[in-house]
């Protein structure tokens, strides 16, 4: 099984290289909350796959993660587009290093499955904590926006069998509207392809892109969000 955590912490340029294949999420975005104006906070921001189309339109974005070296990616970025309206922190989804009643909007993406997990033993222990946080920190007709995956080279929804509670209770429990869209990857070629698909999934998407010589796998993303 793939380490995630190690990608994160080791090869984050990698993974910016891998997520830059698939089309932009503002538009997506927009049609559940405009951005524009408002005070954001992107957890689990990784290396500002939401963060970098969020801040030319936000008064200012808070931008966290657990991996300092997925920030120091995103802050790259960030400066590099001349964006000043933004500031970074290592955090813990379950306790945010936030005020109370300090943010119009929190994005989080492909993030919190990973405490949400029916591998994680407390998992629903998580949730509760992350939700809370969530709703401690936004001001009152604030709004959470998450993604999460729904199927890596599948055409329609087929998400993993241990995130299938989590969204669940996303829906059931929390609150959460839901709905589904295609994130395709559009690789350069096919041996960019592999390589990208085997350092991040598993062997058998890498060698599916190999035996059929793919450039374009599909992806399948859900979308949950709820406003206060």
């Amino acid at each position: 099984m793939t380490d995630h955590a190690r990608i994160y912490q080791d090869q984050a340029e990698k993974y910016q290289l891998l997520i830059s294949k698939q089309p932009g999420l503002v538009g997506v975005m927009e049609e559940i909350r405009t951005c524009k104006g408002l005070d954001i906070v992107d957890i689990g921001a990784g290396t500002g796959r939401l963060t970098t189309v969020l801040a030319p339109q936000a008064k200012s974005i808070t931008v966290l993660d657990a991996s300092e070296a997925m920030l120091q990616v995103t802050a790259s970025r960030l400066i590099e587009a001349g964006h000043t309206n933004w500031s970074t922190r290592v955090a813990d989804h379950r306790k945010l290093p936030l005020e109370d009643n300090s943010a119009d909007l929190i994005v989080a993406g492909w993030t919190i499955c990973y405490l949400a997990s029916s591998n994680v033993p407390n998992w629903k222990e998580n949730m509760y904590d992350v939700i809370a946080e969530m709703k401690r920190v936004l001001r009152p007709n604030g709004s959470i926006i998450i993604f999460e995956t729904m199927g890596t080279g599948t055409e329609f929804p087929d998400p993993p069998e241990f995130l299938k509670a989590y969204y669940t209770w996303l829906v059931e429990e929390a609150g959460f509207s839901h709905k589904w869209i295609r994130l395709d990857y559009e690789f350069d070629n096919t041996p960019q392809a592999e390589e990208l698909t085997r350092f991040f999934f598993c062997d058998e998407v890498a060698n599916k892109v190999r035996e059929q010589n793919l450039i374009r796998l599909p992806e399948c993303a859900g979308i949950w969000w709820l406003h206060l």
